[in-house]
């Protein structure tokens, strides 16, 4: 007889989290946080020793009550928490428990949630989020800002699964690729199925992290949100980075035009425009540069190779680095910019100066002449 069909594989103990982040200030007094706001709470991990990760600031995190998802979604409630940053940043964490449902609903419940949470259709409710955390914390906020720029991140986690399987053999059960894809309907090539799958982690027999640029699937039998803590942290790092790229963006153009209306002028007021020009300028510097240091520092693993490992795949994947490299270059410019002026300025009333003193030999040898 031929053999019956495996049934299908069912998530016991499941869910989801839609991460929105967002830039939300210069930067966030966390202890004032957890003065105004009841409930404020450090976040912890469970398997990691405390000693085997340093952070710059620990962030703080508050909850936010449940909401009701936008659109129309298998998942209509999720509970909604925000992580605070130091360094400006906020990240909100959508998190709905999906249980005792077949695989295929599973990725098809997170699919749908990542859908109806979108910008594009869900700008108001986001909105309502930061509007509600303006008013939780607003006397902590350094400088509030709302630039408009955000990031976003999906993570499934699976729990339990029945029947119970090894991560090796999860993955000859089960295809990832429609989840890690965004829900792609056309079969995919070997080589972009093989880039999807590159970056996959296990640390025992039957957990597993796989990651790509905008969304996770983990399964985690103990529970443990590590994992998820490191991609959060890491994604934080991506969203500030990018706000000061785009911050210097801005600024170059203005530095390059003010830069040319003072100089070739001896005038003093146009002296005095060189030297607080330079100021402004040394002071973009200093703030930026401070600011993208508490981002570099925000989160170093230093003795779990496990959670180093991924870390360093998220960086890498979230190209951390590379806009950091992209902000150094600029940062460089406005220094070599405001060195330059003042140079200048030195160079400009020194050019001065010797011109008053021959004036003055001058009008000292005519007055000889005629007294």
């Amino acid at each position: 007889m031929p053999e019956s069909p495996a049934p299908a594989l069912r998530v016991v103990d499941g869910g989801l989290s839609v991460l929105r982040l967002y830039d939300v200030a210069y930067g966030i007094d966390i202890a004032r946080v957890e003065a105004l706001a009841a409930g404020a709470s450090r976040p912890r991990l469970v398997r990691t020793e405390p000693k085997a990760m340093t952070y710059g600031v620990e962030s703080v995190e508050l909850a936010l009550g449940q909401v009701a998802l936008p659109g129309d979604t298998m998942v209509p409630e999720a509970d909604v928490r925000v992580r605070l940053y130091d360094f400006g940043a906020a990240s909100f964490r959508l998190t709905v428990t999906l249980s005792d449902t077949t695989w295929d609903d599973f990725l098809a419940a997170a699919l749908a949630a990542d859908r109806a949470t979108k910008p594009a259709v869900a700008a108001p409710f986001w909105a309502e989020l930061r509007d509600r955390l303006r008013t939780l914390v607003e006397p902590a906020l350094v400088r509030p800002s709302d630039s408009g720029l955000e990031e976003d991140y999906l993570i499934a986690v699976v729990r339990s699964t029945q029947p119970v399987l090894s991560a090796d053999a999860l993955l000859e059960r089960v295809d990832p690729i429609p989840f890690l894809s965004g829900g792609e309907t056309l079969p995919l090539s070997d080589a972009a199925r093989a880039d999807l799958l590159r970056h996959r982690f296990s640390y025992y027999r039957d957990d597993l992290a796989l990651l790509t640029w905008d969304r996770a699937l983990l399964v985690e039998p103990r529970g443990d949100p590590d994992v998820a803590h490191v991609l959060e942290v890491a994604n934080a790092q991506l969203l500030e980075q990018r706000y000061y790229d785009e911050l210097l963006d801005d600024e170059l153009p203005r530095m390059y035009t003010r830069a040319s209306r003072v100089r070739g002028n001896l005038a003093p007021s146009t002296l005095r425009r060189y030297g607080r020009l330079a100021r402004e300028l040394r002071t973009l510097v200093a703030e930026v540069t401070e600011l993208t240091e508490r981002v570099d520092n925000a989160l170093k693993v230093t003795e779990d190779v496990y959670l180093a490992r991924i870390y360093a795949a998220a960086l890498e994947l979230f190209r951390v680095k590379a806009w950091g490299h992209a902000v150094d270059r600029k940062l460089a410019i406005i220094r070599d910019t405001y060195q330059a002026l003042f140079d200048e300025a030195a160079a400009a009333r020194a050019e001065l100066l010797e011109a008053t003193i021959v004036l003055l030999i001058v009008v000292e040898i005519v007055l000889a002449f005629i007294l």
